[in-house]
């Protein structure tokens, strides 16, 4: 059995070094933006049907710009190989990004049905990868067979309640992972204020 050395328990790495430098160079951006998100998820979790349909809304124009660029771009590499598969996945986005505009009720229910299969998937994956590995993974099986419950628990809300459900789903979900990732964003920028 060999001591580690000293010298290598006391370097530090250069690329987390260079980004603390960064981080205290620009805290006040990061914590501008983690003003900004926290704002944005709190308006979200308070309203959370305004945020579904938005965040429907943004989807389908998201839809709309990556078709739109796809196709052009299929047309002008028309001579590579795939190009007819190219071109219907283009038209495909183009179609369910005008969809989502002019129906967006519709594909809010469209997307909460496949947060809530997404949930159900994770939650039984997780869970079997827990239980599967629970004498390699003593320390950590129980987080994740608790984390597989929790996504079990959160696609039975989602499903038993569906299709009440699909108006403030999506909108709370995002709205939750923008508070929770502006808090941490406002940490860090607090933690790398100069002092």
């Amino acid at each position: 059995m060999s001591i580690p050395d000293d010298t290598n328990l006391n370097s530090t790495n250069p690329i987390s070094e260079a980004m603390e430098a960064e981080a205290r160079k620009y805290w006040k951006s990061l914590l501008f933006e983690g003003i900004l998100l926290t704002v944005c998820g709190l308006a979200a979790i308070l309203l959370p049907v305004v945020a579904s349909l938005a965040i429907t809304v943004l989807l389908g124009w998201l839809l709309i710009l990556s078709g739109g660029f796809a196709l052009a771009l299929t047309f002008w590499s028309r001579q590579s190989p795939g190009f007819w598969w190219s071109l219907l996945s283009a038209v495909v986005a183009l179609i369910a990004g005008v969809v989502l505009l002019l129906r967006p009720i519709e594909g809010t229910l469209t997307l909460t049905i496949i947060v809530g299969a997404y949930f159900l998937a994770e939650g039984v994956v997780t869970v079997m990868y827990a239980i599967q590995n629970r004498e390699k993974l003593t320390e950590r099986w129980g987080w994740l067979l608790a984390a597989g419950i929790a996504d079990l628990l959160v696609a039975a809300i989602i499903i038993s309640g569906f299709p009440g459900t699909a108006l403030w789903v999506i909108g709370l979900l995002v709205g939750i992972n923008l508070l929770f990732g502006g808090a941490s964003m406002i940490g860090v920028a607090l933690a790398a204020r100069p002092r």
